[in-house]
Order: C-alpha cells, then structure tokens, then sequence
C-alpha cells in the first residue's frame, strides 16, 4: 500500500494539461524540435520506458527496441508530413503510455522482435504527432526532437541499468504504475 502515496505524489508532480502538441504548424526550428519530447507528459513518460524497459529485459532489446523507435518515430514525422491525417493518435499515445507503464511495472519479457513491433507502433503515433506541428524548416525541428527522444531513451535506460538491482526493483515496479495511471488520466482527458 506505500505505492499509493508514491503515485499520488507523482502524479501531483508530472500531470499537467497534455499540451505537448497544442497548434498545427508550429514546429519550425531546432529548438522547438528539442523541446517537443519534454514539452508534453505523454511524449517524456512514454519514450524514457521504452529505455527503461529495454535495459530491464536486457540483451538485443537494449540495441534494437530504442532503434526501432527512432526509426519508427521518423515514420510518423514522415506519413504526417505528407498528409497522411489519423483522429486517434493522441488516444494512441496515452494508450502507449498504460502499456510500456504497465511492461515497466511487470517486467514484460517478450521476444526482440514482438516489442520492436510494439515499439515501433506505439513510435509510429508519437511521430505522427510531431509531423502534425511541423510547418517549414522541416529538417531543424527532425534533428531537435530526434536528439531529445533519443537523450530521454538513454535517460530511461539509464534508469532500468539502475533499477535492475534487485534491491531497486520495486522502484521501477512503482515508477511502472504511476507511468500507466498517468497513461489512463491522459487517456480519459483528465491529465
């Protein structure tokens, strides 16, 4: 039952109105590209768990699920940059953040190739999301928020190499839950 308390205080801490793509068209430059990833609960939760639990299931995951978002992630940009409109992406990502919570929380093992396909799909919105704002100066912004999600992606592992200790375990297994209530409050608009 301490996780409760722990919840309620991260909770109070890192939900705030899920702004992270407010305007159409206002991604331009680098540092909005950079800004992006951290500018949005959704976006900073999500990403920093497919880090952490590509640390925690150890092996090629540790390589190719971070890659395989990066790669995806670019996907998204691209389909949304040239058109290609999807109504739940926004859905899409809070349901990304439940699941990688909940993979975090329960140590999920699955093989490399099944959560690369997770990954990439849940990559796929959070890049569609990006591509949504971007207005002109496409390749600045690309580059900016490509740096930050792959800086959040290392800070996530960085964490599961840290939480892996089994002493720290139930950190993570916390940390997991409170990422999927977040998940759920974003997804129910109340976040």
């Amino acid at each position: 039952m301490r996780i409760v308390p722990f919840c309620v205080a991260v909770l109070g801490v890192v939900t705030s109105p899920a702004f992270a793509h407010p305007v159409l068209g206002t991604g331009s430059s680098f540092d909005a590209g950079l800004v992006h990833p951290f500018s949005g609960t959704d976006h900073l939760i999500a990403i920093t768990l497919v880090g952490t639990w590509s640390a925690l299931v150890g092996g090629s995951a540790r390589a190719v699920w971070p890659l395989t978002f990066l790669i995806a992630m670019l996907g998204g940009f691209a389909a949304a940059s040239a058109g290609f409109q999807m109504g739940f992406v926004e859905a899409a990502i809070s349901l990304s953040v439940v699941a990688l919570g909940a993979f975090v929380a329960f140590e999920f093992r699955m093989p490399v190739m099944l959560g690369a396909a997770a990954v990439g799909l849940f990559a796929f919105f959070h890049g569609h999301a990006h591509g949504t704002e971007a207005a002109s100066m496409l390749v600045p912004y690309v580059i900016g928020f490509t740096t930050a999600t792959a800086a959040l992606l290392l800070t996530g592992m960085v964490i599961g190499f840290w939480g892996a200790h089994a002493a720290r375990r139930s950190f993570l297994r916390a940390a997991g839950v409170c990422a999927g209530l977040v998940g759920l409050l974003l997804l129910g608009g109340v976040a």
